[in-house]
């Protein structure tokens, strides 16, 4: 089967976006010029997602978010935003999943709406 026909599960709370947008930051700064810059704009993106989660289930966005990417920088992969007791958790032990897909489609839809744009502008040569 192909990976968008399985039904996999990865963890919720905003975990893989932290993640993904410290892993993003950190090749970034490997590179220089345009590329450096589109990554690392891209990685600040992703933390839109456990920033809006923290703001819709009423807690403090900000001192979430910069929590939940402190633990994921001290190596917490597993650490998500628990709306239950409003805290962060490892969001695995708690059984907190969400359908890969989901993700997976965002991310893709996004990116291909900025490339579009970029496109559009000429600031981005696309390949």
């Amino acid at each position: 089967k192909q990976w968008y026909q399985r039904r996999v599960a990865i963890t919720a709370g905003g975990a893989p976006e932290t993640e993904l947008s410290i892993k993003l930051a950190n090749y970034a700064s490997t590179l220089s010029g345009v590329e450096s810059h589109c990554i690392k704009m891209f990685a600040e993106a992703m933390e839109i997602v456990p920033f809006t989660l923290a703001e819709n289930a009423g807690l403090p966005p900000i001192n979430i978010v910069t929590e939940l990417r402190n633990r994921h920088a001290q190596g917490e992969a597993m650490a998500g935003i628990n709306v239950k007791k409003s805290c962060i958790t490892n969001i695995t032990e708690e059984n907190v999943l969400q359908p890969l897909l989901v993700s997976l489609s965002a991310i893709t839809l996004a990116s291909e709406t900025v490339r579009s744009i970029l496109k559009i502008d000429d600031i981005v040569n696309t390949r």
